[in-house]
């Protein structure tokens, strides 16, 4: 038998019913899972106290117990004294300036701290969370903010890869009309260079056919 299973929950959004969700399902699964294990842990980070169901009478005995740990992030002290990973959680609750300061600090100290393989993922994680912070700036305006380029990391990728199916479902339907449920499926499903060859495929297609006929001509 398991010691005990971990499980947690990170609250950025006021719900005044989360404690009694958290502790229904931690206790179902403890239930389903009882032969497994012979105690279990909860953590819940919260961006700060104001954001905590209000009503936690009814649990006052469990969350001051050592099976439950609360954190607040505004209460975790410096940033930069704080391991990465924690220090990346406390990004996202920071006001803008501040945020775009304690970014560029850190993407300084992973460089420093890290193996590549680590590198790559900070930095990833990091201009997620830049992203969608400022989510009203332009591509050049975040990059000039972090000092980085943001065409090497995977979260631009990923817009640039969306941006571009959205735009060649768009032309395809005026080409061709509209596209059938698997054929679809199948262009969604294109990495982003058959998407940029299939962009300028497309520009000769009259027809469904001639869709279907470049599809099977890739092998998808």
């Amino acid at each position: 038998m398991l010691a005990q299973p971990a499980g947690g929950t990170v609250q950025f959004q006021k719900d005044e019913l989360l404690y009694e969700r958290v502790f229904a399902e931690s206790y179902l699964y403890f239930y389903r899972n009882r032969a497994r294990y012979s105690n279990f842990q909860l953590v819940i980070i919260y961006p700060s106290r104001k954001i905590e169901q209000n009503d936690t009478h009814p649990y006052e005995n469990l969350l001051n117990s050592s099976q439950v740990n609360r954190i607040y992030l505004n209460e975790l002290g410096d940033i930069r004294q704080l391991p990465v990973w924690v220090a990346l959680m406390v990004l996202t609750t920071l006001e803008d300036e501040q945020a775009t300061q304690e970014a560029r600090y850190l993407l300084g100290r992973n460089q420093q701290e890290e193996s590549q393989a680590g590198n790559r993922a900070i930095i990833e994680l990091i201009t997620t969370i830049m992203v969608y912070k400022f989510e009203n700036k332009s591509q050049r305006e975040v990059e000039e903010m972090l000092g980085i380029t943001l065409k090497q990391t995977r979260v631009y990728r990923e817009i640039k890869e969306e941006s571009e199916k959205s735009l060649i479902l768009r032309q395809l339907n005026r080409r061709v009309g509209e596209l059938p449920e698997d054929i679809r499926q199948q262009v969604e499903a294109l990495p982003l260079e058959q998407l940029e060859n299939l962009g300028e495929a497309l520009l000769d297609f009259t027809s469904m056919a001639d869709l279907q006929a470049w599809l099977n001509r890739e092998n998808i």
